[in-house]
């Protein structure tokens, strides 16, 4: 594939790029600027297992439940979720705007012994290549990009016939300031300052919109929690903070493949 500009593609903010690039060393570091998504990362992969093998028809329970699903994880950070789901047994594609990104992502898999196609490019040149996934992992990212609704289209439109695109972000409610912004960012310091911005966040009426007008049904949502008092994240009915969606192009496909 030739080497595409990915600083060009008019979904990316050159401001979040140079944020997330001079944290790229500490991707995986459990306690470092990256915290929150290690603590997270269970649930969001527990999610994502058991959605992505019911629309399959997979047990997930057995052993490499996502063998044979081609999956794209999309502004992929270091590869914290493209790691467990290559080990599920997706072939997994992992791409991020920001170049340093990758270049954890790839030396981190290298060691793992994993085999992740990681690529330096944008959801814009991967859709007008013409690449398709039966899964998308479009994982706290749609709040970091500068066009929400070109960028979703771009993504869309890789989901193959049958497949889905999974999201996560943060509502835009006075309890997600407080939690996501002042608490994170400036209480208990999980995250820099500055990392997010809430005027960016999306209601989940409004990413169901994108979603749909980009030719897909937004088939489940669920709000994701912290508990303080065991320091674990579980899902919930309650969508005010965090939340993730489960979105699909037609029928499902049924089978292991």
């Amino acid at each position: 594939m030739p080497k595409t500009n990915a600083a060009s593609a008019p979904s990316v903010d050159p401001d979040e790029i140079e944020r997330f690039s001079a944290m790229a060393a500490t991707w995986w570091d459990p306690d470092g600027d990256f915290r929150p998504l290690h603590r997270l990362n269970p649930t969001r992969i527990g999610y994502i297992r058991d959605k992505v093998a019911a629309r399959f028809g997979r047990d997930p329970l057995r052993d490499k439940p996502l063998a044979g699903l081609r999956l794209l994880d999309i502004g992929c950070g270091g590869g914290l979720l493209s790691e467990p789901m290559a080990r599920l047994g997706a072939e997994v594609t992992g791409v991020d705007a920001a170049e340093k990104n990758i270049g954890t992502a790839r030396a981190h898999a290298a060691q793992s012994g994993l085999d992740i196609d990681y690529r330096h490019d944008t959801a814009e040149a991967l859709a007008a290549a013409g690449e398709t996934f039966d899964v998308i992992l479009n994982m706290e990212v749609v709040e970091h990009v500068a066009d929400v609704p070109g960028f979703i289209g771009a993504c869309a439109r890789m989901v193959k016939p049958g497949g889905a695109m999974l999201l996560s972000t943060i509502n835009r409610t006075p309890q997600s300031f407080a939690l996501a912004i002042v608490g994170a960012e400036y209480v208990l310091r999980w995250l820099p300052r500055g990392t997010h911005q809430w005027r960016k966040f999306l209601r989940p009426s409004e990413l169901t919109r994108h979603v749909e007008a980009a030719g897909l049904a937004m088939d489940h949502l669920t709000g994701v929690a912290w508990n303080p008092l065991n320091d674990r994240w579980t899902l919930t009915r309650d969508l005010s903070v965090n939340y993730m969606g489960f979105a699909t192009r037609g029928p499902a496909k049924r089978g292991d493949g």
